[in-house]
């Protein structure tokens, strides 16, 4: 899809991820879904494959079971136990949901930046509020459907691109007393605007950068421009 040129409001984004639902991954009883759809593995155990979770659906002795894809890493980090590793394959799902609409919020603030330099404060309020009408009319649907989880990707993917938290962004598209309640509603909703992205020394964000250069490498995703210039903070 070409997307128009509309310049993206980071706080509609986490305006709809603040009341967005929350995580989980949705399954239902084998015998509820489409019979020829179904699939044998190679141990001959039928399945079904859910194209958008990435996930095949057993029944085990009446026992509705979830078997998340696998993913061929490099530089996968050292899991502490298995629920390290299950949050690892738990994070991968939620970078493949958001990367796209990342990758196109991250063009919009670039194009808003080149097209904010010559206007005064008045006149960049106005274009600011433009674009956001235009962007709830063709997004709002997509990212009512985010969870909590996925606008925390979000929020960290934004800063490993522009070097600025969310919180920076929309303090320098809005003002700083637009920043501040927004925050104060993310934090109401688990996602801190002023988080910093740094693999060094936070795990969540070790992991993402792992999947984001094993996705890379696979040919899973399409590094973003300038993905490579990023420097991790000590």
């Amino acid at each position: 899809m070409n997307f128009t040129k509309i310049v993206c409001l980071f706080l509609f984004f986490f305006g709809v991820f603040v009341f967005g639902q929350r995580d989980s991954v949705t399954v239902k009883p084998l015998s509820q879904y489409p019979q020829e759809l179904l699939k044998v593995d190679e141990f001959g155990n039928k399945y079904y494959y859910d194209e958008s979770q990435k996930a095949r659906i057993y029944e085990i002795n009446g026992e509705t079971v979830v078997a998340m894809d696998e993913l061929v890493l490099v530089n996968k980090p050292k899991f502490n136990n298995q629920l390290d590793k299950n949050y690892y394959y738990f994070l991968n799902k939620k970078l493949y949901r958001v990367y796209p609409l990342f990758v196109t919020a991250l063009q919009q603030y670039r194009d808003i930046q080149k097209e904010m330099t010559d206007l005064d404060s008045k006149a960049k309020r106005k274009y600011v509020k433009d674009r956001q009408n235009m962007l709830a009319d063709q997004y709002e649907k997509q990212l009512r459907d985010l969870t909590t989880t996925e606008g925390q990707v979000f929020a960290k993917l934004m800063n490993r691109a522009t070097g600025k938290n969310v919180f920076e962004i929309i303090k320098e598209l809005r003002g700083g007393w637009s920043a501040f309640w927004w925050n104060v509603k993310g934090k109401m909703a688990d996602i801190d605007l002023k988080d910093q992205y740094n693999p060094r020394k936070n795990r969540t964000d070790e992991f993402l950068e792992s999947l984001l250069q094993s996705n890379w490498n696979s040919g899973y995703l399409e590094p973003y421009p300038g993905a490579s210039t990023f420097k991790s903070p000590k």
